[in-house]
């Protein structure tokens, strides 16, 4: 299979995961697929944090086991179900793939990734980097263009050196926003540089949606990333704590369900 380059990428048509199946035969339980005529040097785990997002999820494997496999990839997919209707934390969900991937296998490289963002060029390719990666920088709902030029969100990569080295992702950004600028924060204060890929390969769709409910914008998330330096070394991977509630293997992948908590209670202003 060889890559194609640019994709036409739409989300009118009907996908069953019946179908995303017959597709992809090759792809083994729990959305583990290994190339057959090559060795890779990296194993991949690729960790979409989710709620109640189905419809997307359908869409998600449809383009992504194809490109993947096209590429070479070694790889298995978790989805790690925030269960409950509390405020939703993303990164928190991320230590939680990393943390689970890597009792499944031995894994040294984690691609994070929005499960409502398609890439648009298969040749923008999913595995790690000297350096950590960011994959999503051009999406259409920013005109194709880097929004800022420390924007780490979307789709991001670490292998398992750089991952620890930065301790993982913050686990107390409660609600929407902030979070991955705390990792481009970590990422840069220790030493280390954001590689991005071409901005004509680096081009996302995302599927359209509505604000999802208990994901409201972070007020605190400001005066957080302004801190960053005070709270990576005790707030992340090492500080981690969630419970597992059910670990199931899907034919296109695996699904965690978990439950993390919920936010403090905030200060009353006196």
């Amino acid at each position: 299979m060889q890559k194609v380059g640019r994709l036409l990428i739409e989300f009118s048509s009907q996908i069953t995961l019946e179908r995303v199946q017959r597709e992809n035969p090759n792809v083994t339980e729990g959305g583990k697929y290994t190339p057959p005529d090559c060795r890779p040097k990296q194993k991949v785990a690729i960790i979409i944090p989710f709620r109640h997002r189905d419809n997307h999820l359908k869409y998600w494997l449809h383009y992504l086991h194809p490109v993947l496999r096209r590429q070479k990839i070694d790889y298995g997919i978790y989805i790690i179900n925030q269960l409950g209707e509390d405020t939703f934390n993303r990164a928190k969900l991320l230590n939680v793939g990393y943390t689970e991937a890597i009792k499944d296998a031995e894994y040294n490289c984690f691609i994070f990734s929005d499960v409502d963002l398609i890439p648009m060029d298969d040749r923008n390719l999913y595995h790690c980097y000297d350096q950590p990666r960011h994959f999503a920088i051009a999406m259409d709902k920013f005109g194709f263009r880097l929004p800022y030029a420390g924007y780490f969100g979307g789709v991001s990569g670490l292998s398992k050196k750089q991952f620890l080295k930065i301790n993982g992702f913050p686990n107390e950004y409660w609600g929407w926003g902030g979070e991955d600028d705390d990792i481009y924060n970590r990422i840069t204060l220790n030493g280390m540089k954001v590689s991005r890929p071409d901005v004509r390969i680096g081009r996302y769709r995302m599927i359209k949606h509505e604000r999802d409910k208990h994901n409201e914008p972070n007020p605190q998330r400001f005066s957080k990333i302004q801190n960053t330096k005070n709270t990576m070394r005790k707030d992340g991977i090492s500080s981690l704590m969630y419970r597992v509630v059910s670990i199931k293997k899907y034919p296109l992948y695996t699904n965690i369900s978990v439950e993390i908590g919920k936010p403090p209670p905030r200060p009353l202003k006196g």
